[in-house]
């Protein structure tokens, strides 16, 4: 439910325009391109979200509040098994992997963009957890709470003078002779930050040094750490944080990577964190192309339904086009992806997984230009009722407008994307 104080569109439009009914003209469209197991288990995610639709505001909620029930269904990721855990939703009949993390985001975004991409920014502090926790039983708390949503987490990699040259951190980490590090410097724009119970981050022995780097994370509240929110207009619903460290202590069973392994350990998850925001392009896209195929179909001018003015039409053909062209290259890409990792046990050789990270560039790469022009498209045909708050489009309208700027920018995915034609080159 999303509440207004001035409905700006025709009543019967807008409540074809509910999540009940973008559901079902989503499931039309995706009939001929999933399989049964891939329906099934979108249907589900629908079932859920429909209920929980019932009983939420959209505009005045605290989408983090929604965390812990959509956590308990597994609906905060399903990239991987957790076969660390006894799950409801992770055993023989459940269904993981990055096809049903595609899914799952194409359902949890029709019922709210800016909590998926909330969530997403939680899996971003589970993969380096996944990877190292060791079987640790402070990690594995740690990645229990963050996969079932008793807790948030965040990644601090930016910082306010280190953007795309992430890999060398100016905050600095002091060895101690317990093994532990005290970590001084600043991190910014780390989505979910101020609601964080854990944050990973990077910093380096010699600042600058990309050879020097570790990788820790912190349980929330640190002493030494500060944390204020940052004012991102495009996403309201979001805490982006400013993390401000002054010798804070991270305690040696805190430490994923040692000195000198932040480097690798950073780029280990670029496969999934590429993925991840591929994937988020993906479900925004559709969200978009749910609200503008209802609306063009039913308002009027002229003397006929919009969709039949070719100003309008042949756009959305258009745009419906190389968003069904762009899907099928994700849902191939997490197919091969996770018949892979069932084949090699989970983990993937090194030269296998290295060629995965070229494709993965170029699908967020190219789904972020996407992703903003379909939303901006939409919203344009739509009109008025495209861009009030009567609607989800606002929110998709801010979104799609940052999502060339996370994991990464637009000149960095081609940059990655270059460095892999020389590798491939040197394969010859």
């Amino acid at each position: 439910m999303k509440s207004y104080d001035v409905r700006c569109i025709n009543e019967e439009i807008l409540k074809m325009l509910d999540l009940k009914k973008r559901y079902e003209i989503l499931n039309a469209q995706f009939m001929g391109i999933l399989d049964d197991k891939q329906k099934d288990f979108l249907n589900k995610v629908e079932r859920f979200c429909r209920k929980y639709d019932k009983k939420v505001d959209h505009t005045t909620a605290d989408v983090y509040d929604w965390i812990p029930d959509f956590g308990e269904q597994g609906y905060i990721t399903r990239s991987r098994a957790f076969s660390e855990f006894d799950l409801d939703w992770n055993g023989p009949d459940g269904y993981t992997g990055l096809t049903a993390d595609l899914i799952r985001a194409l359902a949890l975004d029709q019922f709210n963009p800016q909590f998926n991409m909330g969530a997403g920014a939680t899996v971003l502090c589970v993969n380096p957890l996944a990877e190292h926790h060791e079987n640790q039983p402070h990690r594995l708390e740690a990645l229990k709470e963050l996969i079932t949503g008793q807790a948030i987490g965040c990644i601090m990699i930016t910082e306010p003078e280190v953007g795309s040259d992430a890999v060398r951190p100016l905050t600095r980490a002091d060895p101690q002779e317990d093994g532990s590090f005290l970590i001084t410097g600043e991190k910014i724009y780390s989505t979910n930050g101020p609601k964080s119970k854990y944050g990973v981050f990077y910093a380096a022995t010699e600042p600058g040094n990309s050879k020097t780097v570790m990788q820790g994370y912190f349980q929330f509240p640190t002493e030494g750490i500060t944390i204020k929110r940052v004012g991102i207009p495009w996403v309201p619903k979001l805490f982006l944080g400013q993390e401000l460290m002054e010798n804070a202590l991270c305690p040696k069973e805190n430490v994923l990577g040692p000195v000198g392994a932040g480097k690798a350990h950073m780029f280990e998850g670029l496969n999934l964190e590429r993925m991840g925001i591929a994937i988020l392009d993906v479900a925004e896209i559709w969200t978009a192309l749910t609200h503008g195929l209802i609306y063009v179909n039913m308002r009027e001018q002229m003397g006929q339904i919009i969709l039949k003015h070719q100003g309008v039409g042949f756009l959305l053909t258009e745009a419906w086009s190389k968003a069904m062209n762009f899907t099928m290259a994700c849902l191939r890409f997490c197919e091969k992806y996770d018949a892979a990792v069932e084949k090699y046990g989970g983990t993937l050789p090194r030269p296998l997984e290295t060629s995965f990270i070229p494709i993965a560039h170029a699908l967020k790469y190219r789904g972020a230009i996407l992703a903003e022009r379909i939303s901006y498209e939409v919203a344009n045909v739509m009109g008025g009722a495209g861009v009030c708050d009567n609607t989800l489009m606002q929110d998709l309208l801010g979104i799609s407008r940052i999502q060339e700027i996370i994991g990464g920018t637009r000149q960095i995915q081609q940059y990655v994307m270059s460095m892999s034609f020389r590798q491939f080159f040197k394969m010859i």
